[in-house]
Order: structure tokens, then sequence, then C-alpha cells
């Protein structure tokens, strides 16, 4: 049992546990903001040009029970709004990643180079290649 707790403590202590709960709070946070969004000014505005609020619209049943497929909808444009903000984060951070990893491989190509006589890879800086002893010009 106390092995079981150790590997559990080294598990919260790492850095992507930590860099999810921020990211659940902040998703939390971001999603009552979108909530509003769509509660308070898109559907208002929706609502103007088919007469009414989303969140309004239901159907009775029988007697008191109510179908409130308006509330349904208003959920489903949460879910897309969230889901394009998320699309477009990962889309940005991915391009951001592929940016970074070209000027890491340019760096790493910049440092050799093709001897012209015999093909074969060598140093930037040599001035004679070490597998058929050619001079390089500069």
């Amino acid at each position: 049992m106390k092995k079981f707790i150790e590997e559990f403590k080294a598990f919260i202590n790492r850095g992507n546990v930590m860099d999810m709960a921020v990211g659940v709070i902040i998703g939390g946070a971001f999603t009552s903001i979108v909530t509003s969004l769509v509660e308070d000014i898109l559907s208002p505005i929706i609502g103007l040009f088919g007469g009414k609020n989303f969140d309004s619209l239901s159907v009775n049943i029988l007697g008191e029970v109510t179908l409130n497929y308006g509330k349904f909808i208003t959920a489903v444009v949460n879910f897309l709004i969230m889901a394009v903000v998320v699309f477009l984060i990962v889309k940005a951070m991915n391009t951001a990643a592929a940016k970074f990893s070209k000027k890491e491989e340019a760096v790493e190509a910049a440092t050799t180079k093709i001897c012209p006589f015999c093909k074969t890879e060598i140093a930037i800086d040599a001035t004679r290649c070490p597998n058929c002893t050619s001079m390089l010009e500069e």
C-alpha cells in the first residue's frame, strides 16, 4: 500500500497532471462564457429572425410534461461553438509547432554539406574531403 501511495504522489506531481487540471478549470470557465454568448446574445439575435428565442421552444406532451427541444438546440449551438474554438486553438498550436520544428531541421541541415566529387556528407567547415581527399572550394 505504501508503494501505491508513493506512485500516486509521483503521478500527481507530474507536470502533465497539473496542466490537465488547469485546462479543466479554464475549460469550465470558458464553457460558461460560451453558454452566455449563445443564450444571451446569439439566441435573441436568431430569435429576431425566427420570431422567438430558442430556449422557449417546447412541446406539451401530456399534461405538465413538456419537451424542451429549444434548450437542446441551444446546447447543440454551444457545443458547435466550443468545437470550433478548440479546433482553431489546436490548429494554431500545430502550425506553431510545425514552424518551430522546421527551424530546428534547418539548423541541423546547415551543419553538413555534400562533397562535389565523391558525394559523401562532410562537415560544413571542411576544406578537404576526408573520404576522397579532394580540396573543397569555400
